[in-house]
């Protein structure tokens, strides 16, 4: 005799109506939680990262009272004029700007940098090799920065100031410079400069709650795809003396 209290299946259209409500359901939690994808808006990561590179920035190392640590390549909100127009537009076609509220396609308007120094660091440019220091420490950037042989020092974005300080980072902020420093609009191109009276010196800082989460992955173009970790020369940075 047949099992009368078996299940009817849904229909097809049921079936996956629901498993699609179901993926984007989980779309929204990992992308609000665990990891999101982002590209990357201009040249100013060069070489590593190359302008509309597809990347994954994971949440959880910034958990429970986790910071930015210095080397970690950060992806972080607008601190207030730092994009341009272009770059803080994000997708325009409606279904990329749908599918990018839900985590289903990388998130423009925001920023991706080098964290160089953290809460209490002071950041020097630069000594007789060009190199920045923090804390008293030089910085061996070569494996990173762009052209590390064809820049007099590796500070700012534009002629090339080489002579600055930038700190104590305040509490709660960090310091961030792009990799392509002559293309980077970065804390170092915000400091206050002697000719800019009135300049706002915590300006040049990234608070930490506009920060995203941590770049670890580039995803595309497939030739371009690599894991990312944080350089050894940041293992030997003192902790500041104040």
């Amino acid at each position: 005799m047949p099992d009368k209290t078996r299940k009817k299946h849904r229909p097809w259209w049921q079936e996956s109506l629901l498993l699609l409500v179901i993926a984007v359901a989980l779309a929204v939690v990992i992308k609000t939680f665990f990891v999101q994808a982002f590209y990357i808006p201009s040249p100013s990561m060069v070489p590593g990262l190359v302008k509309n590179d597809r990347i994954l920035v994971e949440k959880p190392s910034y958990w429970f009272g986790g910071t930015p640590q210095r080397g970690d390549v950060v992806v972080f909100e607008d601190p207030g004029g730092w994009l341009s127009a272009e770059e803080d537009a994000g997708p325009t076609n409606p279904v990329a700007q749908l599918l990018t509220h839900i985590g289903l396609y990388p998130t423009g308007g925001h920023l991706v940098k080098r964290v160089i120094g953290v809460a209490g660091d002071t950041i020097t440019c630069c000594d007789d090799q060009g190199r920045i220091s923090v804390n008293g420490q030089p910085l061996d950037e070569d494996d990173y920065v762009n052209h590390p042989n064809a820049v007099r020092c590796r500070g700012p974005m534009g002629p090339g100031d080489c002579d600055w300080t930038a700190g104590p980072v305040p509490a709660g902020h960090v310091f961030v410079m792009g990799d392509n420093r002559a293309q980077s609009a970065d804390s170092s191109y915000h400091l206050c400069r002697s000719d800019s009276p009135g300049c706002d010196p915590d300006v040049a800082y990234v608070d930490t709650d506009l920060v995203v989460g941590r770049v670890f992955a580039v995803i595309w173009p497939h030739d371009h795809w690599d894991w990312l970790h944080r350089p050894a020369t940041f293992e030997d940075v003192p902790d500041p003396t104040s």
